[in-house]
């Protein structure tokens, strides 16, 4: 679901997304939910904790990250030549990995219980990227008819899905 949210967020914030932007955030938003559990799972139980607990903040600050500059180019126009599509480089990466480190703590579950990885993670994955693209869709609908107001609310829900996973990770 944060990934959906994101998705939301990041399409309706940016309507001048390239035409293949929602495969490639889907794309990636499932390919790195489908990967965390499994890097998870072969780490193991070692290191649980510290992940975590880190797990959270990192989430929480990359999402922040890209959620105050969605806010930032919404207040400043003149800036919006440089806005940066969230479907490409570094902050498509960002993205993919604050939404996804919480898949990497079920690996760490699953590895606990013994339980085969493999299925989960392609279930976890094609759900995710599925849902990402419904996200991709609908927020680009949302953002041509709501217009710069809707970057502002992107940037917030991107600011708050940080927020309550910092809180759930505490």
């Amino acid at each position: 679901m944060d990934a959906f949210a994101v998705s939301i967020g990041a399409s309706a914030s940016n309507r001048r997304m390239a035409p293949r932007a929602p495969f490639r955030l889907s794309f990636h938003f499932g390919l790195f939910q489908c990967l965390m559990p499994i890097a998870g799972w072969l780490l193991g139980a070692q290191v649980a904790r510290l992940v975590a607990w880190s797990a959270a903040w990192v989430a929480w600050a990359l999402l922040t990250f890209v959620g105050a500059h969605m806010i930032y180019t919404a207040f400043h126009p003149s800036r919006e030549s440089y806005r940066v599509d969230p479907s490409r480089g570094m902050t498509l990466v960002m993205l993919s990995v604050a939404t996804s480190l919480d898949a990497f703590a079920v690996g760490f579950s699953l590895a606990m219980l013994r339980v085969s990885i493999w299925y989960p993670a392609v279930v976890i994955g094609l759900v995710t990227g599925t849902l990402s693209l419904v996200g991709v869709l609908l927020g680009a609908r949302l953002g041509t008819r709501v217009g710069r107001p809707m970057e502002v609310i992107g940037g917030a829900l991107l600011i708050g899905i940080g927020v309550r996973i910092l809180l759930a990770g505490s």
